[in-house]
């Protein structure tokens, strides 16, 4: 009877022990992996802040940075699925949509605004072009079939030159076109910041910049569409990450600086002088952004299919 009760006792022990783990709190699932390619510029400069405050982890995310010397690879590696998220432009989108929906823009990641330019044509040295009417006719160094095209067009018709009498010149490569505007071999080229300061400081001129247009410049964040289907509340969480970064950098941009040039995000000579920029809050490009892009991307040849905007832009992951 003695050993049947402290069996007894033992089973209520062990009951009691089942019931109480079953009220306590559950274990937290385990993080998530986002792998996002990465350009050496400072549309990116959010996405670093938040892996360095320690935002990811907060956000139960691991976030692997891959970094990309050019568009190419970084469109290549997003389409073989090497990678889950881009730093990229809304036409990259339209490209890599063309076939079928591969990817979806769902952030901005910088936007020009009427006092912060993101991207200037410049001209060279002794070229004489002093402004707008200057280029009329002249090659403009840009990287064909991107942004840059894009703006160099839309900013000139801005300011009333014709589309006949705008002209570019396919330099793909920012050293390359920064080397032929400081040889005088390019008259004039269209050049991201902090570069076209670092052309300045070397004698460039500047023409015009997109802070006169602001609604043509921007950058976003884009994911594969089957990681948005799939992991839905991993791209939010990736999101509020760095949302909480961008708070952080337009609280305290400088900051930041010693970031931003430990990342290689702005050229050794401008360390010291180039002050860290503002950066959007969440929102993504409006359908009349989209759909002018659209439009000038059919126009030039670079899209064969008009793609929708829905198919394109997703703005329902954006932390409320």
């Amino acid at each position: 009877m003695k050993i049947k009760a402290i069996s007894i006792l033992i089973l209520a022990s062990m009951l009691v022990s089942l019931g109480l783990a079953a009220c306590g709190p559950a274990a937290a699932p385990a993080p998530t992996t986002i792998k996002v390619a990465i350009l050496p510029v400072l549309d990116v400069l959010p996405m670093l802040v938040a892996d360095a405050e320690g935002l990811y982890a907060k956000h139960n995310l691991v976030v692997e940075f891959v970094p990309v010397s050019s568009a190419p690879e970084r469109d290549q590696m997003i389409v073989a699925g090497q990678v889950d998220a881009v730093m990229n432009e809304i036409l990259s989108v339209m490209f890599l949509n063309q076939g079928k929906v591969q990817v979806q823009a769902v952030r901005f990641a910088r936007a020009a605004t009427a006092d912060q330019a993101i991207f200037k044509i410049m001209s060279a040295k002794d070229s004489g072009i002093t402004d707008v009417n200057g280029l009329k006719g002249v090659p403009v160094g840009v990287a064909q079939g991107t942004v840059i095209e894009y703006l160099t067009y839309r900013l000139l018709e801005g300011e009333g030159i014709n589309k006949d009498d705008i002209k570019v010149l396919a330099v793909p490569k920012i050293p390359d076109r920064m080397s032929l505007l400081a040889s005088g071999e390019l008259k004039a080229a269209t050049l991201p910041e902090p570069f076209a300061t670092l052309a300045l400081q070397s004698g460039a001129a500047l023409v015009l910049d997109d802070s006169t247009h602001p609604e043509y410049s921007h950058s976003i964040i884009t994911f594969r569409k089957d990681v948005i289907d799939t992991s839905p509340e991993a791209v939010k969480q990736f999101l509020a990450a760095v949302e909480e970064a961008v708070m952080l950098i337009n609280k305290d941009p400088q900051k930041y600086a010693n970031l931003m040039v430990e990342k290689q995000l702005v050229p050794a000579p401008l360390a010291e002088t180039f002050k860290v920029p503002t950066y959007p809050t969440a929102g993504v490009p409006s359908q009349a952004q989209f759909d002018d892009a659209m439009n000038w991307a059919l126009e030039m040849g670079y899209a064969k299919v008009k793609v929708s905007y829905a198919d394109c832009v997703n703005a329902s992951l954006l932390p409320k």
